[in-house]
């Protein structure tokens, strides 16, 4: 099993949210975040004052999934966040190693 962990720009939740449905992947958690890459933030003008805004807005997504949709996953994540623009995100593939479900208590890929 396989943990996919995406870091990606709120306004594309919707188009990964539909892409994620057709291949069959309902399950996921969002979380409100707050960070920054390579471009380290950057500057905004309010009521005619600049100031540095050094951690932006990202979702975070995380999605369990059996080994063999891991790859499917993480395209379909790509390709929807896409913008071209700096700051579009990142994608983590990390290795899951239980899962339980707590109703019914199935362990491994039955539980996910």
């Amino acid at each position: 099993m396989k943990l996919v962990v995406a870091i990606i720009k709120p306004s594309r939740l919707e188009e990964v949210r539909q892409a994620l449905n057709s291949l069959d992947v309902h399950g996921m958690t969002v979380t409100e975040v707050k960070g920054y890459g390579r471009q380290k933030g950057h500057s905004e003008i309010y009521r005619g004052t600049e100031y540095a805004v050094h951690f932006l807005p990202k979702l975070k997504l995380e999605i369990a999934v059996d080994d063999a949709l891991a790859d499917a996953v993480s395209s379909a994540i790509r390709d929807s966040a896409q913008t071209g623009r700096i700051g579009d995100g990142k994608i983590f593939i990390l290795d899951l190693l239980a899962v339980t479900r707590i109703r019914t208590g199935e362990t491994g890929a039955s539980a996910l």
